[in-house]
């Protein structure tokens, strides 16, 4: 009997210590002086959403504020991809994906002219379509020198991105 609960608590100790070492979440920076949140329910199948969204060298056919995308790695966005685009007056923003949990979410981010950014997006399916939520945050000096601008300026990009992403799903393409 001993041998029993011997194994029982060992494999018990196996199963605490995985759990303990599986990675937690990347989330945004919640001290950041600029964050946003935003969200959006789009009426297409959760698959053609997310492969919209994570097709990052088309973004500039349905994101009129995208004007390049050079992707630097090959394949689907995993951890470690990396790419380098401009967007709403930002040039050459390196971002890399930090984790990916297919179809259900996607956590980049990286430094553009001394703003570092964090960005979340989730997709939960539902019976006619996906939610899509995004967060993002923004530190560094430029964001203290200028922060209520920033602010109002990433709202906007987030929301006109989302805008943009549930008319392209929604169209079917």
């Amino acid at each position: 009997m001993l041998p029993l609960v011997h194994a029982a608590s060992g494999l018990l100790a196996a199963v605490i210590g995985a759990a303990h070492l599986a990675p937690q979440p990347v989330t945004i920076d919640e001290t950041a002086p600029v964050i946003t949140r935003d969200a959006v329910v789009i009426h297409a199948p959760a698959g053609r959403v997310w492969r919209i969204q994570t097709d990052v060298e088309r973004w500039p056919t349905w994101q009129p504020g995208v004007s390049s995308v050079v992707k630097k790695t090959e394949g689907a966005l995993r951890p470690g991809s990396s790419w380098v685009w401009s967007t709403e007056g930002l040039e050459n923003i390196t971002s890399t994906v930090e984790q990916v949990e297919r179809g259900r979410r996607i956590v980049w981010g990286g430094p553009a002219a001394g703003i570092t950014a964090v960005h979340v997006w989730t997709f939960e399916p539902t019976e006619d379509g996906v939610i899509v939520r995004t967060e993002e945050s923004w530190t560094g000096e430029p964001v203290d020198a200028n922060t209520e601008y920033l602010q109002e300026a990433l709202d906007a990009s987030l929301d006109h991105w989302l805008d943009n992403l549930k008319r392209r799903a929604e169209q079917g393409v």
